[in-house]
């Protein structure tokens, strides 16, 4: 399945209002099986499966900071993993990561201030990692102090200090940095869009710094962070990729993106892009530092240009090296539905559900009738466009924008009745451009070439033109796809897109694609939807210190925009099922990666 998505940090308002306020705790989706609290079986394409109770995320204390990391039952050290990947990394430079197949990479190779740990029990909870603990706040969250660790070190054998951490921040003010996160670069600015880069515009390769009210190191263990604004979640946000350390005296700039030193339990023998990588363990990674990785193999062979048809049948085969396959991005075929039937194969299949939420949306610009809006939701086919994504197993319909896996998420919401009657209701749809004297509307439909949306694209014309519509396809290429209807003057009246949420907050899904200030070429208002009430509404909640009542308020602030404005039709909430050979061990998913736990793999050796 091809799965194309846009979670990046964009500019405009969106980059702030990605902050909230969390006294001390994050929420996380709880499924029914899996491993890790993170997995379902894949069934119907109904949503059984959808957690109805969130667990919370802890930010640990130094105790829950230390390591070593819980032993996983039965592993042992030893033995090749090899990893079927189907895209290769552009980017190794932490700074420029910011896509999940390079993520997946980045997480044995490089650590940061904090990160996710997945304990044995299933339950979750953010960690120092190259930090003593989550971090200690002051000042209404506007101040955290981080203190690190003894004995960590990058795998050229030189120890890791404030000053290091201090340059990963400061080197991604540099113009030459495009492609990673950019919350804590706008926190630190206080500024939106790309006006963060003002206050450092060279980064530190001209001898200038950040100023010390704003990210101060006293001494060589101590790093402060100071926000003009509550930043009350920046534990979790520190877990990203895009923020792992980068060494300031073995920073070689745009080379490092190819070369990086890495802090993590691997480093790299040998890379060749599009083919091959090699990571062998890094003798300086001293276990007892961190509480969150075991690093059970000697080597992770990693194999690039498998398409998912390729990697279902070698990994679904289990034969020779297939047996120490796995991949970490690649899901199982869409035209593979059968495997999932097979006992044999389930037993070595982890699944859980992925952090996007495809929706259909409509141009608010173009379609001004609530209406036609609401006979579009009524006519779209929830089942035909779920078939053409691999049905259960590529994903689960969806009632509103917020995932499963976030705080506020309700199970059965589902306020146009499309999870009730998935295959869509063209007479209502009918009945309603009829009251609003619109039979024969004309929608312009942008898709793109990958043969899901063709086939997807498909469904949902023939269910619109038989409630009433006049639909004109078009597709671009999928390399082009947002930019196309990114664009506030992009011609078309619907088109798809995917969601993710970059950490467990609805405030990383509902500002950034329903603020009305926000909107402007690249931004991610697909819908250019602009009401005060979601513009006022969103501030308010970005203020609230108390995680329950802000999760409450950004679920009832979907509900809102949903039921009154309607900017776009959900459809499904991605799933992820990964195939591994029956000897590798340890293997359960991670709902923070939304994909298997590369930390908890083993060999099972004879």
């Amino acid at each position: 399945m091809t799965i194309t998505t846009r979670r990046r940090t964009l500019s405009g308002r969106g980059t702030r209002a990605a902050s909230l306020a969390l006294a001390g705790a994050l929420l996380l989706g709880a499924c029914s099986s899996g491993g890790g609290g993170g997995g379902d079986t894949p069934g119907g394409g109904d949503r059984d499966t959808a957690p109805e109770t969130l667990q919370t995320i802890e930010f640990a204390d130094a105790a829950g900071s230390t390591g070593p990391a819980e032993e996983v039952p039965g592993a042992r050290s030893g033995g090749t993993i090899r990893v079927l990947q189907e895209t290769s990394p552009d980017h190794l430079d932490p700074a420029q990561i910011y896509v999940a197949h390079e993520m997946t990479i980045a997480r044995l190779l490089h650590r940061g201030l904090t990160t996710t740990r997945l304990h044995n029990d299933g339950s979750y909870s953010v960690v120092g990692d190259l930090a003593t603990d989550a971090g200690t706040v002051s000042d209404e969250g506007r101040t955290w102090t981080y203190t690190l660790k003894d004995d960590i070190y990058f795998n050229d054998g030189s120890p890791i200090t404030s000053a290091d951490i201090r340059h990963t921040f400061e080197r991604q003010f540099a113009e030459f940095i495009t492609q990673g996160p950019t919350f804590i670069q706008s926190w630190l600015a206080d500024a939106e869009g790309a006006a963060y880069r003002e206050l450092l515009p060279d980064g530190p390769y001209e001898g200038d710094h950040l100023p010390d009210s704003v990210l101060e190191t006293p001494d060589e263990k101590t790093i402060v962070f100071h926000f003009a604004q509550p930043q009350n979640d920046l534990p979790y946000a520190l877990t990203l990729p895009g923020y792992f350390a980068v060494s300031r005296e073995g920073d070689t700039k745009e080379n490092y993106d190819q070369d990086p030193l890495t802090s993590g339990p691997y480093q790299i023998e040998d890379f060749r892009p599009g083919r091959s990588m090699t990571l062998t363990r890094n003798e300086h990674w001293v276990p007892g530092t961190d509480a969150a990785r075991n690093a059970y193999p000697d080597r992770y062979e990693i194999t690039f240009g498998h398409s998912q048809d390729d990697s279902t049948g070698r990994l679904t085969a289990d034969n020779g090296d297939n047996q120490y396959a796995i991949s970490f991005n690649n899901g199982i075929d869409a035209g593979s539905a059968e495997v999932v039937q097979d006992p044999a194969v389930q037993e070595r299949m982890v699944s859980g559900y992925q952090v996007f939420v495809a929706s259909l949306v409509i141009n608010q610009d173009t379609v001004t009738d609530k209406r036609v809006r609401e006979a579009i939701a009524h006519a779209i086919p929830l089942n035909g466009v779920l078939n053409a994504y691999g049905g259960a197993i590529g994903g689960a319909y969806a009632g509103g924008f917020i995932s499963p896996l976030l705080p506020g998420y309700e199970h059965d919401y589902d306020p146009y009745g499309k999870l009730a009657l998935p295959q869509g209701d063209t007479e209502r749809a009918r009945q309603l451009l009829e009251e609003a004297d619109a039979v024969g509307y004309e929608l312009n439909y942008l898709h793109h070439v990958a043969p899901e949306d063709q086939q997807a694209a498909v469904a949902i014309a023939d269910a619109l033109e038989t409630a009433g519509f006049s639909v004109n396809r078009s597709e671009v290429p999928t390399e082009q796809y947002y930019d196309t209807i990114g664009q506030v003057d992009n011609g078309y009246d619907i088109y798809r897109s995917n969601w993710g949420h970059d950490w467990l907050s609805a405030a990383t899904v509902i500002p950034a694609q329903y603020d009305g200030r926000t909107i402007q070429d690249g931004a991610s208002n697909y819908s250019h939807i602009n009401q005060d009430y979601i513009n006022e509404e969103i501030d308010r909640i970005l203020l609230l210190s108390d995680a329950d009542e802000a999760a409450t308020a950004w679920f009832d602030l979907q509900k809102r925009i949903l039921e009154e404005d309607l900017p776009a039709v959900p459809l499904f909430y991605y799933k992820q099922n990964i195939l591994h050979g029956s000897r590798i061990g340890g293997a359960v998913f991670n709902n923070d990666f939304s994909t298997v736990d590369m930390h908890r793999l083993y060999v099972i050796q004879d």
